[in-house]
């Protein structure tokens, strides 16, 4: 057994032994001379840049869920950063997370840390933008599919939507541009506001965690927003699960993403795309600004209509006031009249008595008993005439009271508000032309209905007979 054993360890001695060193050098010249020059194709990740200028980043492949099923670190070098940077900006790309990216380079074998890397010289930009494309034509036609590319536009932006979701990244310029542009005009804008990456790795999952956030809050529209950036930037913004987000948002979404040239999908699928943070604070401006000028508009018409027959029952009462001046101005004139004949009749009286004294004596007797009589009678009348006078005036006074009365009543009952009251409304065009059939209306155009509390802006979308809508059985109001 001890002979045995002897052999044995010496056939494992007679083995020839390399050091780690060896063995690693022997690895690195192999893969050298195997992988020299290659191209290869992936999405990078993990993209860091190191002191030295040096860019290190990983090339994965992915399986069903997004799970990678491949991985090798990669490497570009400071002398060809500059390079491969140069190339991928003259197409508006950068290299960042999530971008597919085919390059060409080596594999190398690094002996300190025992890691293979891809060594990458000079990348393809046609290949990226081919890859985005080709990502954006496949959502595209899944949203068309799906019918959901227009389905957050059909909804109705509000005619007033002071209340608003904002998604944006906190203390970004594109945060800071919407809000100052909202707090310059004192309209009372109420702002929600919840935070997401707007690129970058995160951007997708915090957008549609956002929206989620927004969803069941009372709010008016949401606002999605962010400042310019290359193609690689906004590259979440054309993610299937953003757009989808927006599009069966239960609100309108306006979305203002500042890239100049394309269209972001999420821009197509939202309610309405601007291109800047600022022109989405604007639109919502405007939308308020005009709501506010209709309703001016309304008011003052409202006014101008119900001021003339209020008008016209004031002139008709001024006219029988200067009427009953004036039969107070007769009636005077009258009681002076009496009263001159009165006092006419006394100087005749007293000469004739004079003049007849005789006559006087003789019947003196007589008229000692009728004249009480008479000139009692000639008093009382012009208190009789005076009663008589004050009664007609007081009729006819009454008599122009009651016809402003009534002409004040039918105003009242002519009153549009009463009407609106009774469940009518009134429907004009936007320019304040009253709308009375179908043959006012055009496809396309709007409409201001006003009911008795507040009012509706609609569009007319079709025709009736395009929608095979029958017209409704005409009702008889029961009084």
């Amino acid at each position: 057994m001890k002979r045995g054993s002897r052999s044995l360890w010496a056939e494992v001695n007679a083995e020839p032994t390399v050091r780690v060193a060896q063995l690693c050098g022997e690895i690195q010249s192999l893969v050298r001379q195997g992988f020299s020059s290659l191209w290869v194709a992936g999405e990078v990740q993990r993209v860091q840049r190191s002191q030295r200028g040096h860019l290190y980043f990983e090339l994965v492949d992915k399986g069903q869920g997004d799970r990678v099923t491949a991985k090798i670190d990669a490497v570009i070098w400071r002398s060809d950063l500059a390079k491969v940077e140069r190339e991928l900006r003259r197409s508006d790309q950068k290299l960042a997370p999530g971008v597919e990216l085919r390059c060409r380079g080596g594999v190398d074998f690094w002996p300190p840390g025992g890691r293979l890397q891809l060594v990458v010289r000079e990348v393809d930009p046609a290949f990226s933008l081919g890859q985005l494309e080709l990502r954006r034509r496949q959502t595209l036609a899944a949203l068309q599919k799906a019918e959901l590319l227009d389905r957050n536009s059909a909804l109705t932006l509000p005619p007033v939507p002071l209340r608003v979701g904002m998604v944006s990244s906190y203390e970004s310029a594109a945060y800071h541009d919407f809000l100052s542009s909202l707090q310059s005009i004192a309209y009372g804008f109420e702002v929600t506001f919840v935070h997401a990456a707007m690129q970058g790795a995160e951007a997708e999952r915090e957008v549609v965690s956002a929206l989620r956030a927004l969803a069941g809050l009372p709010l008016d529209v949401v606002v999605v927003v962010r400042g310019g950036g290359s193609r690689t930037d906004l590259a979440a913004f054309d993610s299937r699960a953003i757009s989808e987000a927006i599009a069966r948002f239960p609100l309108p979404v306006v979305t203002g993403i500042g890239h100049e040239i394309d269209q972001s999908i999420a821009d197509r699928v939202a309610h309405t795309a601007v291109k800047t943070p600022t022109g989405a604070a604007e639109l919502l401006i405007d939308r308020v600004a005009g709501a506010d000028l209709a309703l001016e508009q309304i008011q003052q018409r409202l006014l101008i209509a119900a001021r003339d027959p209020l008008s016209r029952g004031k002139e008709r009462l001024l006219q029988a006031e200067r009427g009953m001046r004036r039969a107070q101005l007769r009636l005077a004139s009258v009681s002076a009249r009496l009263e001159e004949h009165g006092r006419r009749l006394a100087r005749l009286g007293g000469e004739s008595l004079r003049r007849g004294g005789s006559e006087v004596q003789r019947i003196a007797q007589r008229l000692g008993v009728a004249s009480p009589r008479f000139l009692g009678r000639r008093r009382e009348l012009p208190e009789t005439l005076m009663h008589r006078v004050v009664i007609s005036a007081r009729a006819r006074l009454a008599r122009a009271h009651a016809e402003v009365d009534g002409r004040a009543r039918l105003c009242r009952d002519l009153d549009p508000q009463r009407t609106l009251e009774r469940g009518f409304s009134i429907t004009r065009s936007v320019d304040g032309r009253l709308l009375r059939g179908e043959g006012d209306l055009a496809v396309g155009d709007q409409l201001v209905t006003r009911f008795a509390a507040g009012s509706w802006i609609s569009r007319v979308e079709a025709e009736q007979e395009d929608l095979n809508v029958e017209p409704p059985e005409p009702t008889v109001e029961t009084p």
